[in-house]
């Protein structure tokens, strides 16, 4: 039997679902949630990755999400949404206090907390990344980042990441680099060229079990070539992860700058801390022209997204980047204000880098234990378990039964590039529930080996 490609596998639901996922419901659902997961099937368009749906929620607070048959499940997954955890008291409050306050700002008027968002966000972005527009999701930002690239230089081609994800919509498919968002659809946005990301196992330069950085020295080889790039749009870390070396961003931020294209930083999933600084990008050392946060800047409860770039790209008067209905919703707004606050004062950023240091050294030790690990890598509470049969190849089949073994035992994560177990927490998380998550990991991956 050939085997999906990864980024079609079952982890989130997958239309074309496998039997270990049917048999999963069987043995798992009641009469009561069939029922619904069906009347959801026959209501909504089917689509990949989303419809028909796994299972269904009743609650989810903190760290952890809770099924309509009351069993909790910690989540390691949660869409990325949730930094400082599902249903946060302060956020919550902020959300009640603004709907009787303001609940909507209207197209061309403005409100106190866009603008204490945007005053909150040009104060921790480093460097003269001093402007800001808001959208209602990710995607929209991305967007807005790449027609903002284009009016600034007056060149419209991009280099983007194989295998990289920046949103479901045209132009952030055209750049995003996985298949199962691109197949099917037709002629995608001119322009858009591709390399290979900094994934030095499976990496065609052949660098081996080191990066040796041939990935970063093509990034400007496609720039000389090409001559006229408007942007390199990337992720900072791939959430899978994949964790460049330092010099990577380094050395292509300075051949950005030699060739007059500039660098996008797309850290939606991973930025407000979650690699234990509060964007990823500070890793490196650099600053990029633009970066992209979103999905937990609503304080896991609102969509809510941003594009922060330099003052010098404030170039754009005389057009529409986003004109967005909500793109500045105080309610949306307020909610991202109380999650900044909750970062902050319950030193979310640093919480991160500690915890997750620990869990990086206890799955370490999984792999130590169990040779069905092929590597593990992390930073900060962003951490992926690469899962290799013995002779390297991916471990696909055997991920999703660890996947489903985890959810049965109350750990819910998801599975990327088909074989990668990418495990990003609440970063509220206490080291009980870390400790918690281990031991199921630890229990699933057993089970799937003997």
């Amino acid at each position: 039997m050939p085997i999906p490609h990864p980024s079609q596998l079952a982890s989130e639901g997958d239309v074309n679902a496998t039997p270990a996922r049917s048999a999963w419901q069987a043995r798992q659902l009641d009469a009561v949630t069939r029922q619904l997961l069906a009347e959801d099937a026959r209501l909504f368009l089917h689509q990949s990755l989303s419809t028909p749906c796994l299972n269904a929620l009743s609650r989810a607070e903190g760290a952890a999400i809770t099924d309509t048959q009351g069993r909790e499940l910690l989540d390691f997954h949660g869409n990325n949404v949730h930094q400082v955890g599902f249903g946060h008291p302060r956020v919550v409050s902020a959300i009640k206090q603004q709907l009787d306050e303001l609940s909507f700002c209207t197209r061309r008027y403005t409100c106190e907390p866009a603008v204490e968002l945007a005053r909150r966000l040009t104060a921790l972005a480093p460097g003269d990344l001093d402007r800001v527009l808001l959208a209602p999701g990710g995607t929209a930002a991305i967007g807005m980042a790449l027609k903002l690239a284009r009016v600034a230089t007056g060149r419209f081609k991009t280099i983007s990441m194989w295998d990289a994800f920046h949103g479901a919509s045209l132009d952030a498919i055209s750049v995003g680099g996985e298949a199962v968002f691109r197949q099917g659809i037709g002629p995608l946005l001119p322009g858009c060229e591709h390399v290979p990301p900094p994934d030095h196992r499976h990496c065609p330069f052949k660098c081996g079990h080191v990066c040796n950085l041939n990935c970063a020295d093509y990034v400007e080889y496609v720039l000389e070539k090409e001559g006229d790039v408007a942007a390199v749009i990337a992720e900072t870390v791939r959430c899978t992860p994949y964790i460049p070396p330092k010099d990577y961003w380094q050395r292509i931020r300075a051949a950005c700058d030699r060739h007059g294209a500039l660098l996008i930083l797309d850290e939606i999933p991973i930025g407000l801390g979650r690699t234990g600084r509060f964007f990823a990008f500070e890793h490196y050392d650099i600053v990029p022209d633009m970066v992209v946060l979103g999905k937990g800047l609503g304080g896991g409860v609102f969509p809510l997204a941003a594009l922060i770039a330099r003052e010098g790209l404030n170039v754009a008067s005389h057009t529409a980047l986003g004109h967005y209905t909500h793109e500045k919703n105080p309610v949306a707004c307020a909610a991202a204000v109380a999650a900044l606050d909750v970062i902050k004062d319950e030193q979310l950023v640093e919480q991160a880098q500690t915890r997750g240091a620990w869990m990086l050294e206890q799955l370490r030790e999984l792999k130590r234990r169990h040779p069905l690990i092929g590597e593990v890598r992390g930073l900060g509470l962003l951490m992926g378990v690469e899962l290799l049969r013995p002779d390297g190849t991916r471990a696909c089949r055997e991920a999703e039964a660890v996947m489903y073994e985890c959810l049965t035992r109350g750990l819910n994560f998801k599975v990327t590039m088909g074989n990668i177990l990418t495990l990003t927490p609440a970063l509220v998380i206490t080291e009980e529930q870390l400790r918690r998550a281990v031991a199921i990991l630890d229990e699933a991956l057993a089970a799937v080996s003997s």
